[in-house]
């Protein structure tokens, strides 16, 4: 692992509790009807408007630096192009399409292929429809 992406993990880990602490910290919008009766905002460390202004401000920012290393964290864990596997995610399961038979069981033999999945046998023909007069 590159130091960068060590440094950025470490940015995007304190920048997610920031974000955390932060929005917890912020009242909600209902808060500011309880403040017309004496509650609220008015014990405020910030004071009644410098506390919503510095915190979303502070969470706009730590959002930022969240955003960015993720971005720089998703470009660098990013597969090498000489790495690539050159199929798909299915190449490495088994083609063995045998039925499973039940243990204790003889199973049927398969006319034409053994071991394989049966054919479902085909229906006869219907009869045509009668011809119908103009």
């Amino acid at each position: 692992m590159s130091v960068l992406f060590t440094v950025l993990l470490i940015v995007q880990v304190i920048s997610a509790i920031t974000i955390i602490v932060l929005v917890l910290l912020q009242q909600g919008k209902g808060a500011d009807m309880g403040s017309a009766f004496g509650g609220g905002s008015a014990g405020s460390l910030f004071g009644a408007t410098g506390a919503a202004n510095f915190l979303s401000r502070a969470t706009k920012w730590a959002a930022v630096v969240f955003f960015l290393t993720t971005a720089g964290l998703a470009y660098l864990g990013r597969p090498a192009a000489s790495v690539a596997p050159a199929g798909g995610v299915m190449d490495a399961v088994p083609t063995d399409r045998s039925v499973p038979s039940v243990p204790g069981l003889p199973r049927p033999p398969v006319p034409g292929n053994d071991n394989s999945v049966p054919v479902a046998p085909t229906a006869p023909a219907a009869p045509a429809a009668p011809a119908t007069r103009s």
